[in-house]
């Protein structure tokens, strides 16, 4: 299979079209090796294409180019495990990656994406591998006293922003927040900048993520609000195409075999997740049943 070279797209959060060139493929010349399992494809071109956030510390491209964070890195240590030696990622906003796991743009997500029954219906999902609690960030001393999305709902005029296509807009939605002041935010750093500018009362997304925003953004006007109220926490896993259960139920193997010799923990450790809280579940329970 003939790899080009092209551009990582980016949702601008770290500013330029130009962050990194990463391999790309050539969609539909599979039809070749129609009897060639993913798995064994992925071998055989030596990479994985996957989707990522760049939300860290869930998924991000540093400025050198390297792709990172807790999702690309326990992916890249399971595919490590099935012989496949490296990934190439592409940028994507969340509700873009289920489209295009199902149209072949790549070979899974690694982004952080939340198991749930309607995506479990789109897509198959290894079991958990990180979990985190819904969070706000808001200006300090949460003028507005936000502590829930049913908080913003009542609220007259309060604007909730978050991630296109994410879990945090749709709790929104299903708390009564109208459309008018359910705001989608391209990426991350876009969110604290609209929370500084009075253009949003709050931001909404994972507390980690939030976590380290606010690490990056070093502003002593805003706080994080964890964990919102009414909100049950959340579990990710590694997302693939319907047709590739015989890849999915490698890699969840291999995620077993990671998590047993200790180094998902280590993994994990770097970028402050808890290595416990993915056993306090499973994908057929986050599924409402078998996937």
């Amino acid at each position: 299979m003939r790899a080009n070279l092209m551009r990582l797209k980016t949702c601008g959060r770290m500013g330029a079209a130009t962050l990194a060139v990463v391999l790309g493929f050539q969609i539909g010349t599979v039809s070749d090796a129609s009897a060639e399992s993913t798995l064994e494809r992925l071998k055989k071109q030596g990479y994985a294409r996957i989707a990522i956030a760049n939300e860290p510390p869930w998924t991000e491209v540093q400025a050198s180019g390297k792709v990172t964070g807790a999702a690309p890195e326990i992916a890249r240590a399971v595919l490590k495990k099935l012989g496949v030696k490296d990934i190439v990622a592409s940028i994507s906003e969340y509700g873009a990656m289920i489209p295009g796991l199902q149209a072949r743009r790549f070979d899974l997500v690694a982004a952080g994406l939340y198991i749930k029954p309607k995506r479990c219906a789109g897509i198959r999902f290894s079991e958990p591998d990180l979990c985190d609690a819904e969070a706000f960030m808001v200006k300090k001393g949460n003028p507005l006293g936000l502590k829930s999305y049913k908080d913003v709902a009542k609220h007259a005029k309060a604007k909730l922003g978050g991630p296109g296509g994410g879990t945090e807009l749709q709790l929104a939605k299903d708390a009564g927040v109208p459309d008018g002041r359910r705001i989608t935010v391209p990426d991350t750093q876009s969110g604290v900048k609209m929370l500084q500018d009075g253009r949003i009362d709050v931001y909404a997304l994972p507390t980690l993520s939030l976590n380290a925003a606010l690490k990056k953004a070093k502003d002593p006007n805003l706080e994080v609000m964890s964990p919102v109220t009414g909100v049950k926490v959340y579990c990710a896993g590694a997302g693939f195409n319907k047709a590739d259960k015989e890849f999915r139920d490698a890699y969840d193997k291999a995620l077993k075999e990671l998590k047993d010799s200790g180094e998902y923990a280590k993994i994990l450790a770097k970028f402050g997740f808890p290595a416990g809280a993915a056993a306090m579940t499973d994908r057929k329970t986050l599924c409402g049943g078998d996937n």
